[in-house]
């Protein structure tokens, strides 16, 4: 990818990870050697109609890489529209959705296989046009974690400080619930519509808790997270 880093997707271990490849299908310029000088032709009439022979498949891919089919719903060469609409709706980049997805669908007893993920990145997932180090697969991974955990937190006290009504809750997690839910589809899960709508109610019923807990707590007694001291709000 060529955009901007997000401050927290530095290199992990004080800058060991090597820079993020570009995943931008290659332009003119890239075609060019070293020198900037066009390469020299091959001599071979470019309209020749021999027949060519028919592509092999790489015999070094692993079988559950070929096998893998998620991310389908997308066609190469689409990151940057990808990327704008979880710009627009979510924290995290197209980049750390597509490797999120992948660790959690090639973890194993020991780990995550971190290698296999970044050696294989654009048979796997095909708006990813390029290889990633281990380093790099890792770097993505931790960074779409510590979205995950800062956003829900975001959430969680605006949830609870009663600065949204009933309704407005309502409205939040519908909006929600729907870019999750759209994003799943595209990785390639069938959402059945009974499935939704159960999700969607099981979710309203546990914000409704959380409300009836939270009023419960900012006018009874309050918890320090850090001590686990209880005290009286009005202290």
């Amino acid at each position: 990818m060529t955009e901007g880093a997000s401050p927290d997707e530095t290199d992990i271990d004080g800058g060991d990870a090597e820079p993020e490849p570009s995943d931008r299908p290659a332009t003119e310029s890239d075609e060019r050697t070293g020198d900037g000088e066009p390469e020299e032709a091959s001599g071979e009439d470019p309209d020749a109609t021999d027949e060519q022979d028919p592509p092999v498949q790489n015999a070094d891919v692993p079988a559950d890489v070929r096998k893998y089919d998620r991310f389908k719903k997308i066609e190469g060469g689409t990151y940057d529209r990808a990327n704008d609409f979880l710009r627009d709706r979510t924290y995290i980049t197209a980049r750390e959705w597509a490797i999120a997805r992948l660790c959690a669908d090639f973890r194993t007893e020991t780990g995550v296989e971190m290698t296999k993920i970044g050696e294989n990145l654009p048979e796997l997932v095909p708006f990813m046009t390029d290889t990633y180090t281990p380093q790099a697969v890792n770097q993505a991974r931790s960074a779409f974690e510590d979205k995950v955990r800062k956003a829900g937190a975001t959430f969680l006290y605006g949830a609870m400080c009663d600065f949204f009504t009933a309704e407005e809750l309502d409205d939040v997690m519908y909006e929600a619930t729907e870019v999750a839910k759209f994003l799943l589809e595209v990785e390639g899960v069938d959402l059945a519509v009974e499935d939704e709508m159960e999700a969607e109610d099981r979710i309203s019923t546990v914000m409704r808790e959380v409300r009836e807990q939270s009023a419960a707590l900012r006018h009874d007694e309050v918890c320090c997270p850090e001590c686990g001291h209880e005290f009286e709000a009005d202290e």
